[in-house]
């Protein structure tokens, strides 16, 4: 088996598991409310507190039609596309300079 295709079973793999998250009572790294920030750090850093500027197009990773846990496994799916697809332009923007 190719080492590409080990890659892309590897990341099928992470990205159906990517609702176990759901399972915790713990929010993710990095999505704290500025109430959980405020308890974990003693405060909420101005550039959160007035920065909150951008809305995400799925937020809580919520896609209707696919409800919670398709939610997440949609958002994974999506960013991961999203990734590859920059990292594969940038490889043949790369190789064409030469």
């Amino acid at each position: 088996m190719s080492s590409y295709k080990k890659l892309i079973i590897a990341l099928a793999i992470l990205i159906v598991l990517t609702p176990l998250g759901l399972i915790t009572q713990n929010p993710s790294w990095g999505e704290w409310s500025e109430e959980e920030m405020s308890t974990m750090i003693g405060f909420v850093p101005k550039g959160i507190k007035e920065g909150s500027f951008f809305e995400a197009p799925f937020g809580d990773y919520s896609f209707m039609p696919f409800g919670e846990i398709g939610g997440y496994i949609f958002s994974a799916l999506i960013g991961s596309i999203i990734i590859i697809s920059i990292f594969y332009a940038l490889k043949k923007l790369s190789c064409a300079k030469k």
